[in-house]
């Protein structure tokens, strides 16, 4: 079945989203992409824009209203259409999906005020939630969206019940320095999706599902390097040991094997010291960037599995 995609809902404008306004060619080119795979997930979706102190910023938001709600982070550049192999597990165990396309990466949030650091970022979050009306939620973040996940679970406990990290980058250990060298073109001028198509192919190193929707995914990806206006993200240092004790919510962190962002299983034993409570474990099909949609059955399986779970 394919999506159904409604207007701006809650905490919206009839305008225009600034994105699409004035899009130049190249920003046109990758709308029309993003909207494409949307009009393709198997579950009726709806765009919402909530507006804040930051600029708009687009959810889109899937499954039961009444349902537990759960925000996902998508990887730096990925958007949030790239949850489309997950989205159809979550909202059949009940979930009300909130997919957030980061504000100043490529998607349909549009930056307007700088964040200014990790405490504008904590704001701009904290200002999604309060525009679509949830006051707790379950969170999961994928790679740079697992930094931000594991920032906001320690700066807003109470509004976390259940937390997920998917290959987290910059939470217990840093790059490999040859990812680093490989991904520092992405971000010199002159900016092209070829750039982009190279680090992907190069990263996933024959992992992956193969299917037209991860197909466009990637190229999707690839298109915002080349056509999305540039905004430097907001990163910060790796959380400390003496601030992660402090964290409470129950959280589940999965690594990619084959992940050429770091070493999977030292990353994993690290955040096994640094969060003892937590379930850890390593998926070993998967890459860095490919890890929500290569296997997404054994994915769909643990976090349905862990998110199911209520003290």
């Amino acid at each position: 079945m394919s999506a159904r995609t409604t207007g701006s809902v809650h905490a919206s404008s009839s305008s225009p989203e600034p994105a699409t306004a004035q899009a130049s060619p190249a920003l046109a080119t990758f709308l029309a992409a993003y909207d494409e795979i949307l009009s393709h997930w198997p579950v009726p979706v709806e765009g919402i824009t909530v507006r804040t102190p930051h600029g708009t910023t687009r959810v889109n938001a899937c499954g039961p209203r009444d349902g537990r709600p759960l925000v996902l982070l998508h990887g730096g550049g990925a958007t949030s259409t790239g949850w489309f192999a997950n989205v159809e597990a979550l909202t059949t165990a009940g979930h009300r999906v909130l997919a957030v396309d980061l504000i100043g990466d490529p998607g349909r949030s549009t930056l307007t005020a700088p964040l200014g650091g990790v405490a504008g970022l904590m704001t701009w979050l904290d200002a999604v939630l309060d525009g679509l009306g949830v006051a707790q939620v379950d969170l999961c973040g994928h790679s740079y969206g697992g930094w931000i996940a594991l920032e906001y679970a320690l700066h807003a406990p109470t509004r976390i019940g259940r937390l997920v990290l998917l290959d987290p980058t910059q939470c217990f250990a840093g790059f490999r320095p040859g990812y680093l060298l490989r991904a520092l073109p992405l971000f010199l001028p002159p900016r092209t999706a070829g750039k982009a198509r190279s680090l992907l192919a190069w990263e996933a190193g024959g992992t992956g599902s193969g299917t037209d929707a991860e197909t466009g995914w990637r190229e999707l990806y690839a298109l915002g390097f080349a056509g999305f206006p540039s905004a430097r993200p907001v990163t910060g240092p790796r959380p400390t040991p003496e601030r992660l004790r402090a964290h409470t919510a129950p959280t589940l962190a999965l690594f990619a094997a084959r992940s050429r962002t770091h070493d999977a299983r030292r990353v994993a034993d690290l955040a096994r010291k640094a969060l003892p409570e937590a379930t850890v474990d390593v998926l070993p099909d998967a890459s860095h960037h490919n890890l929500p949609t290569a296997h997404p059955a054994e994915l769909n399986r643990r976090l349905t599995e862990f998110l199911a779970v209520r003290a």
